[in-house]
């Protein structure tokens, strides 16, 4: 049987050093390497994350482009991959996210490789796209899903929008979160930590409701939360810090992209706070399942979803405010239960790995 050549397209590349879709790619590299499988694998990445330019990580080969993975250049750089992979007579393309995909059309006709793209989330719809940029991605969505073999959905509401706007079944395959669990932790020591906090680990975005949060904890004396974020990149988020920074009982971290020090910070939490309300699965929250804390998320359709409806959920910060003012430790620890199981039933890497593998047909 000959082998199909697979090349994963649409990350920074890998080892992972970003987010998302880099910790997917590199999670898929090591699954294939640790099961041996038969079709070789390749993935891009940008040679202005990686200027050693490695010829290759674990069982992949790695090919560079000299572009930005991230930000406009995105567009470009997952254009010139997606016509490198047809150059090299790649058999299966799998192009994570929907920058790209408006060269499919053309793809299509040039190459007979099999397109499998993950759309992420609704894109378009976040509140930090405005203009050209939102109808950019809305026509690259439509694209994608036109224009690709099969797509995937990393949440059921994710494919309920596609089936319903497009008229495509999608394959709903989510993310891992074990291995935030699978590190040494490495103790925090520049940070005085309260006995008993809650933890939040986010992007600072409105869509992320980081002011709700707060706002709620600003009203919780009693109950501590540490809120680890880029706080720095954007006027929201200075703001937002500036305005909450003087309260005794918030603690707010700038970014942690170490697992040690984040497993640290979530394996000593009583709860953890996911305000995000858009995306989809969102990797934060399934990395936080895992650790077996009550989860109080932000009540939409994408949360309800990853938490099967098990997690605890509020639209406003009275609601916030009510649901720890209420919290007692048999409450926490049984929600807590629920997140840990659902995680190691569908949001382990090993699980993600063979349904992403069966579909690319490896």
């Amino acid at each position: 049987m000959k082998a199909k050549q697979i090349v994963i397209l649409g990350t920074v590349g890998v080892p992972a050093k970003y987010g998302g879709f880099e910790t997917l790619a590199e999670n898929l590299v090591k699954y294939h390497d640790a099961s041996s499988l038969f079709d070789p694998i390749t993935v891009y990445c940008s040679s202005r994350s990686y200027p050693a330019r490695e010829q290759s990580f674990l069982s992949a080969q790695l090919k560079y482009v000299p572009l930005n993975a991230n930000g406009v250049q995105s567009i470009l750089y997952d254009i010139v991959s997606l016509f490198s992979a047809v150059w090299n007579r790649s058999d299966v393309i799998l192009l994570l996210g929907v920058s790209g995909a408006i060269a499919l059309p053309l793809i299509r006709l040039l190459s007979s490789a099999r397109i499998v793209t993950n759309i992420d989330g609704i894109e378009w719809r976040r509140g930090k796209w405005k203009g050209w940029a939102k109808c950019f991605l809305r026509f690259s969505e439509k694209m994608a899903v036109r224009f690709s073999h099969e797509t995937i959905a990393d949440n059921a509401a994710i494919a309920d929008y596609v089936a319903q706007t497009y008229g495509v079944k999608s394959h709903v395959i989510a993310y891992g979160g074990d291995h935030a669990l699978a590190v040494d932790e490495l103790a925090v020591h520049e940070y005085l930590l309260p006995e008993s906090y809650a933890v939040s680990v986010c992007r600072i975005e409105p869509e992320n409701n980081v002011r709700m949060v707060l706002e709620a904890f600003a009203r919780l004396n009693k109950q501590a939360l540490v809120m680890v974020g880029n706080w720095n990149i954007s006027e929201y988020g200075r703001t937002v810090r500036e305005q909450y920074a003087s309260c005794r009982n918030i603690i707010l971290l700038d970014s942690i992209y170490d697992l040690g020090k984040l497993k640290y910070l979530r394996s000593r939490a009583l709860l953890y706070i996911h305000g995000h309300s858009a995306g989809g699965t969102n990797p934060s929250l399934v990395e936080a399942m895992h650790f077996g804390k009550a989860v109080l998320a932000f009540d939409c359709n994408y949360n309800r979803s990853t938490t099967e409806d098990k997690a605890l959920f509020f639209k406003n910060s009275d609601e916030l405010v009510r649901l720890i003012e209420t919290m007692d430790l048999a409450k926490a620890e049984r929600v807590g239960r629920d997140m840990a199981e659902i995680a190691e039933r569908r949001y382990t890497w090993r699980i993600v790995a063979q349904q992403y593998f069966a579909l690319l047909g490896a």
